[in-house]
């Protein structure tokens, strides 16, 4: 099951801690790179933040997975953070937690992610979903993240300029 996080429950953000610490460090070794800011969250700082989170908790009521959203501007959506508990790969978590985004923010013209360009789980799921590369740059030697757009294909526009 899907739910919209509390960032205010000390439990729930722990746990989203503890994934995240456990999810980014996969990443790290995936990418080669030890400092990836998700690393250096703590408690609070994951409490203070503005993005939104999603969680998808199992039957214990344990999170497997994450995907937090940033809404920057009204007509763009970033998926800020995506992870799921290794012991969970492979069921589907990403591709549900994506599809939730999707239907909660169903008017968002284009949505933008960022990633690894050597996390090749992670660029094939944002690839199955549409995204595609619209930028790579380096964040460290030999480390580059690529950022990916997909824009809503409910809200594809005919070319026409609609302020006429």
């Amino acid at each position: 099951m899907i739910q919209k996080c509390i960032l205010e429950d000390d439990h729930t953000v722990q746990q989203i801690w503890a994934l995240q610490h456990i999810a980014y460090r996969l990443e790290a070794q995936l990418i080669g790179f030890k400092e990836l800011p998700p690393l250096l969250d703590t408690v609070e700082t994951i409490r203070r933040c503005r993005e939104t989170f999603y969680a998808y908790v199992n039957e214990y009521e344990e999170i497997q997975g994450v995907i937090s959203i940033e809404r920057e501007e009204h007509d763009t959506l970033t998926i800020a953070r995506m992870m799921v508990h290794p012991s969970a790969f492979r069921q589907g978590i990403a591709s549900q937690l994506i599809e939730h985004v999707f239907a909660e923010y169903p008017d968002v013209p284009l949505y933008i992610v960022s990633t690894g360009q050597l996390n090749q789980p992670a660029v094939s799921l944002y690839k199955k979903y549409g995204f595609y590369p619209i930028e790579t740059f380096e964040v460290a030697p030999g480390v580059k993240l690529t950022t990916f757009h997909r824009p809503n294909p409910a809200l594809a526009h005919t070319g026409e300029d609609s302020s006429d």
